[in-house]
């Protein structure tokens, strides 16, 4: 392992609590939310302008467009209020105000990141590359979304990334998102929903359908099918929810990098949208999708989900299907392997498996391709994002967890052609966590998204302590050499 020289970039990113967003924040009683509403309502006019005029002076230059969120956040309430088109706009965007907080971001940590070269290469310098990275923002209540940064590989290594501004904005979601019809039926029959009800609300959509199709044919089946019984409520809240947790977001291209954020939006992510594993997916007929699998959160159950992005503005949010959707780290190949999709993934917490299919969408037949061997990953194994294809093989950056819970990197090298067959294995981490890495929310802990190959360089961003990022580089040929230097048949890594 001494043959493998790890070079620490000074590159560093630490929460910032300034970035913030401004949340919803209305109470779940509704006498609570007419009281509120009541209060504002007494004000006489001159003083409903004199307290939004304090709003706008202490809030304005915190963001983009804070009176189109204000008025977002009116409209949630609007149905509380008698004429509510009677309100002057400054006392429907005070009463916005009133129901509105900002929420900071990445206050607790900003952490667990991948990158990948980024879509628009005009600006590369020779020989360099141009970068996304994605980080997992965590805040208030623990709860994470995607932030995003922007920077530069020169040829010579050197590592730096872009300015980061301070506002951060959400995107606009999608009214009227699209469905594929073959994905979404499979879905609801892995959830075991009565087969009639279901049959009758798919049968007049086509391959293809728009939410506004959808709710078209709910609202149809549900009024033809009266009175209703649990089964056909149970049905249509299944196909409610799932339409729910398949949206389409979109970003203003005028927007940077770094003021984009996707924070959750459907139920089943409401705690949290966690270790999104960004990859370049290069399919046979050359087209470039950027795929990434996450964990959503609801605060009790947690689910694998995918994102889809051809340009990091316009992002599809997708479930995922099959026996196989479930624990976290699923990470996908970044091109097909003998003609299908190919994903990583750990179904039991504790060993590293992988499993082909014929849809990014679909994953069933995990196969078991590594145990825990060495101490430092005795307690589990898994993967710190998508295989890194060479001549020599697929690396496979690892991650191992040890004595102490202590999170160590390591790497593992896959079989070019299939690869089910793990050829090589550091006996040693390639990466530990050290000095002030080991401080932080979760101690001991250091722990990766993605990684990505540059010019003989492997490129590693890394968590530390669940708190911050940094990153790291490493000689592919040095790498390779203490792969295939331990290419001696690996214990425990079949069934």
């Amino acid at each position: 392992m001494n043959s493998i020289r790890l070079r620490r970039h000074e590159v560093s990113l630490l929460p910032e609590s300034a970035r913030v967003i401004i949340r919803p924040f209305i109470p779940g009683e509704s006498h609570l939310i007419t009281s509120v509403i009541g209060r504002a309502m007494q004000l006489p006019e001159e003083e409903v302008a004199c307290e939004l005029q304090t709003v706008r002076r202490e809030f304005h230059d915190r963001h983009f467009d804070i009176e189109t969120i204000l008025m977002e956040n009116f409209e949630k309430v609007r149905a509380h209020i008698d004429a509510p088109q009677r309100l002057s706009r400054d006392r429907q965007l005070l009463i916005g105000a009133l129901f509105s907080g900002e929420y900071a971001l990445e206050s607790a940590a900003i952490f667990n990141p991948s990158i990948v070269a980024h879509p628009d290469q005009g600006d590369a310098p020779e020989g360099g590359l141009r970068f996304i990275m994605s980080l997992r923002a965590t805040g208030e209540g623990h709860i994470s979304s995607i932030e995003f940064r922007a920077g530069t590989i020169a040829a010579g290594g050197e590592i730096t990334l872009d300015p980061i501004s301070r506002f951060v904005t959400e995107p606009e979601i999608i009214p009227d998102p699209s469905y594929e019809r073959r994905s979404f039926q499979l879905k609801l029959n892995e959830m075991g929903v009565d087969d009639r009800f279901l049959d009758a609300v798919m049968a007049p959509l086509g391959e293809h359908f728009t939410r506004s199709d959808l709710n078209k044919s709910v609202g149809a089946v549900h009024q033809q099918m009266q009175p209703a019984t649990h089964e056909l409520d149970h049905t249509l809240d299944c196909v409610q929810w799932l339409a729910d947790s398949n949206y389409e977001l979109w970003f203003p291209e005028k927007l940077a990098i770094s003021e984009r954020i996707i924070f959750p939006v459907s139920a089943n992510e409401s705690n949290g949208i966690e270790d999104a594993r960004f990859v370049r997916f290069v399919d046979d007929d050359g087209s470039v999708t950027y795929y990434a699998t996450y964990t959503a959160y609801n605060g009790h159950d947690i689910l694998p989900q995918l994102i889809k992005t051809e340009d990091f503005l316009h992002f599809r949010i997708l479930t995922l299907n099959g026996d196989a959707v479930q624990n976290k780290g699923m990470a996908l190949f970044p091109r097909r392997v003998g003609g299908r999709y190919a994903m990583l993934s750990r179904q039991d917490n504790e060993n590293l498996f992988i499993m082909f299919s014929d849809s990014p969408h679909h994953w069933s037949d995990p196969e078991l391709i590594m145990r825990p061997s060495a101490t430092w990953e005795a307690v589990k194994v898994g993967n710190c994002g998508s295989p890194i294809e060479t001549e020599a093989g697929w690396i496979v950056i690892t991650h191992g967890v040890g004595p102490m819970r202590t999170y160590c990197i390591g790497a593992v090298l896959l079989d070019l052609e299939d690869p089910r067959k793990v050829i090589g294995r550091l006996p040693e981490p390639l990466l530990s966590p050290e000095g002030n890495e080991r401080e932080g929310y979760v101690p001991n802990v250091v722990y990766s998204c993605g990684s990505l190959a540059h010019r003989g360089e492997l490129i590693l961003p890394f968590a530390l302590s669940d708190q911050a990022s940094a990153i790291a580089s490493v000689s592919l040929d040095d790498l390779l050499a203490a792969l295939q230097a331990n290419m001696a048949p690996m214990p425990c890594t079949t069934d």
